[in-house]
């Protein structure tokens, strides 16, 4: 089986990640596979709890079986957590029942351009168990001060420029990190803000964290919908695989996720949006994104395996 598992690879790998760091590693050993993840492609500063990471993990999970399903292998994963270790991939007396296919792993993608105006059907949503819905406009001031936040810490600043590949000649845009295509910026765009970033020392008492902030000002000023996944906190992995179902079903019928954690990564925003949604424990809101139907399509965003 692991040579099969290896050929299945780059469809693994096609799973969603924060900043897409693509974390995780496969080590195997006679017919099992353990899922790890490498600690030099996590976010300690941005995801000091790990619940970016853990939810990740959670997609790769259900990414892997999806694809072997599709494959022909019967595979099954068997949570077996540890040091930088999430579970095992094993032979199983059936294949796992899912009602996507590698097709649906492969078309699926994230799009940070511009959506066109509308809400989702209210059937649809109902599918997605654990979602929390709300208008893009109610989260419009949450997610300017999220965005000031995350950009007046020169630590999570320093990180997120680490893995921005803003210019094709960056030496690992192919491969991984946020790209100027992905971000859905221009060359001018891509430009100032690689100028930016590059003088935030000197630029950040000058007003920049506010400018940068500003920029995505106008993201949820329009007529469309924000999702957010609330669960366990005890299980984010197992929440991760619930999220990646999630995706799959809405690119399925044509829509596309924009991840906006930052809202949840800032403590006065995660408790107000909590008390907007009449969530007791703010802990337990762990994904949040603004869905709809693209304008365009997403640049297919770089993978170390492809």
């Amino acid at each position: 089986m692991r040579d099969r598992l290896r050929a299945l690879e780059p469809d693994f790998w096609r799973a969603p990640s924060a900043h897409n760091t693509q974390p995780w590693t496969l080590t195997y050993a006679g017919d099992e596979a353990v899922i790890g993840w490498d600690p030099s492609r996590a976010l300690p500063v941005s995801d000091p709890t790990g619940r970016d990471l853990r939810l990740s993990l959670g997609a790769f999970v259900e990414c892997c079986l999806i694809v072997c399903t599709d494959a022909g292998l019967s595979v099954g994963f068997r949570p077996d957590p540890g040091p930088c270790r999430a579970g095992v991939l094993h032979a199983a007396a059936r294949p796992y029942a899912t009602p996507f296919r590698t097709a649906d792993v492969r078309d699926r993608g994230t799009n940070r351009g511009a959506y066109h105006p509308g809400r989702l059907p209210d059937g649809l949503v109902a599918e997605l168990a654990g979602v929390r819905r709300l208008a893009c406009r109610d989260l419009a001031d949450l997610l300017y001060v999220a965005d000031l936040h995350q950009f007046a810490d020169r630590d999570v600043t320093r990180e997120l420029r680490a893995w921005l590949r803003l210019t094709r000649r960056h030496r690992r845009y192919l491969l991984d990190g946020l790209t100027d295509r992905a971000l859905a910026l221009g060359r001018a765009e891509a430009a100032g803000l690689r100028a930016s970033l590059a003088l935030y020392p000197a630029l950040r008492p000058l007003g920049l964290p506010r400018a940068l902030a500003a920029a995505s000002r106008g993201l949820l000023d329009h007529d469309g919908d924000v999702l957010v996944l609330v669960g366990p906190v005890e299980d984010e992995l197992g929440m991760g695989r619930v999220l990646m179902r999630h995706w799959l079903t809405l690119s399925r019928h044509g829509y596309a996720a924009h991840p906006l954690s930052q809202i949840i990564d800032c403590d006065p925003t995660r408790r107000e949006l909590a008390g907007r949604l009449g969530i007791a424990d703010p802990r337990t809101l762990l994904h949040v994104a603004r869905v709809g139907r693209p304008v365009a399509p997403a640049a297919r965003s770089a993978r170390t395996r492809a």
